[in-house]
């Protein structure tokens, strides 16, 4: 325990930089149970020490432990929480409970038999939590995303521009865009963004591609293969299928082609393709009528970021691909987004989006109700047709 606790302390004395998140605005903490769930890289363990920094930073009852700690393979979570309780803990933070076997099972224990304790826990965004069978209606879970393009644009200028709605966007996207103007030229910080900026890490690597290439390897690596027991001779085929599509996104997937490239049969490549996705290393943009069916080939697959396009595939970088992959990485967040026969996107089954660079089109004069034209390289826009920057104000 004493170790545990000095290094809490040594954690909290570390002053490097970091980017607060305002999804801590959004959280009920009074919740006894809390999920923060993430891909890896996107900053849930520094998410939990600003937490602890800004609120109980000299508050004994509260402690930060990483379940990775070699403490935990010999004592089990629920005999520390009893002990930790009994000392006068009153809130407990846990990194990355999916490295503890028994997780979902103590925390039910723990949650049952000490009703004044509160826990707050990272998991994976692979892992299920919400559905799990132990903790169904006893956590509340929240998601940390990798940061929007206003985060990026707010630490890296110093300002504090809001975020907004996608409705009040299609609505006041003009009025919007003059009160951003007057403070900063977004599309000076645009493409860096697009490069690095969707993973906090770039502040304190080096060198981002590396890390980045780290980062995708232990999602692969672990993340995927442990939590959904793949043997580890299969990972390599599971690379090479990341690859592929990396080579060629945005593309209609040919199944029976990747199962041949891959050397693998049509059902496995659905099931890696699903992994993929629920590890944040991809898109699958589906029809409005397949959308909720997991065993239908998906209309086009994407990369989840454009940082990904950098890292994995830099000779397949092309402007319609950044274009496409922002909008959908930045608007995706809390909405459905499937394909549509006008443009690229239809979100939340309402509004179609065409995605292309700054060019005149004489249908992008004319609002319609349900139909818009996200630019590139335009400060400003008119009518129904929209600067795609602005679509990174949304979270």
């Amino acid at each position: 325990m004493n170790t545990l606790v000095q290094t809490h302390n040594s954690l909290l004395k570390d002053k490097k930089t970091t980017i607060r998140r305002e999804l801590a605005d959004e959280i009920d903490w009074s919740q006894r149970l809390i999920a923060i769930k993430g891909s890896r890289g996107v900053g849930k363990t520094t998410f939990l020490l600003d937490y602890v920094r800004e609120h109980c930073a000299n508050d004994k009852s509260c402690l930060y432990i990483n379940l990775n700690n070699l403490f935990f393979t010999e004592r089990g979570l629920v005999s520390f929480v009893d002990e930790f309780y009994k000392k006068g803990g009153k809130l407990l933070l846990l990194d990355q409970i999916h490295k503890y076997p028994e997780w979902a099972s103590d925390l039910r224990t723990c949650y049952e038999n000490y009703p004044d304790l509160h826990i707050i826990f990272t998991a994976s965004s692979i892992l299920r939590v919400k559905t799990n069978e132990e903790l169904k209606g006893i956590v509340h879970v929240y998601y940390l995303n990798g940061l929007s393009f206003r985060e990026f644009l707010n630490h890296e200028t110093g300002n504090k521009f809001r975020r907004y709605s996608l409705e009040f966007i299609l609505e006041h996207h003009e009025e919007i865009v003059d009160e951003i103007l007057e403070k900063v030229r977004p599309l000076a910080y645009f493409n860096n963004y697009l490069r690095y900026g969707y993973y906090p890490c770039y502040l304190e690597e080096k060198s981002f591609i590396d890390s980045l290439l780290k980062i995708i390897n232990l999602m692969l690596e672990f993340d995927i293969t442990y939590l959904n027991q793949i043997d580890l001779k299969y990972l390599q085929k599971l690379k090479k299928l990341l690859y592929i599509i990396s080579c060629n996104v945005p593309f209609q997937p040919n199944v029976s082609k990747l199962a041949n490239d891959v050397e693998t049969s049509r059902a496995t490549i659905m099931n890696y393709l699903r992994y993929l996705k629920n590890a944040r290393l991809i898109f699958l943009l589906n029809s409005k009528e397949s959308s909720k069916d997991s065993s239908k080939k998906p209309n086009k697959v994407y990369l989840h970021n454009t940082n990904l396009l950098y890292a994995i595939s830099p000779d397949n970088i092309d402007d319609d691909n950044l274009r496409e992959t922002f909008f959908y990485n930045q608007v995706g967040p809390g909405r459905s987004i499937t394909s549509t026969d006008r443009g690229h996107f239809l979100v939340n089954d309402q509004y179609n989006f065409e995605i292309n660079e700054s060019i005149d089109n004489p249908e992008s004069k004319f609002r319609t109700e349900d139909f818009f034209i996200a630019a590139d390289m335009i400060e400003r826009g008119e009518g129904n047709k929209i600067p795609l920057w602005l679509f990174g104000f949304l979270y």
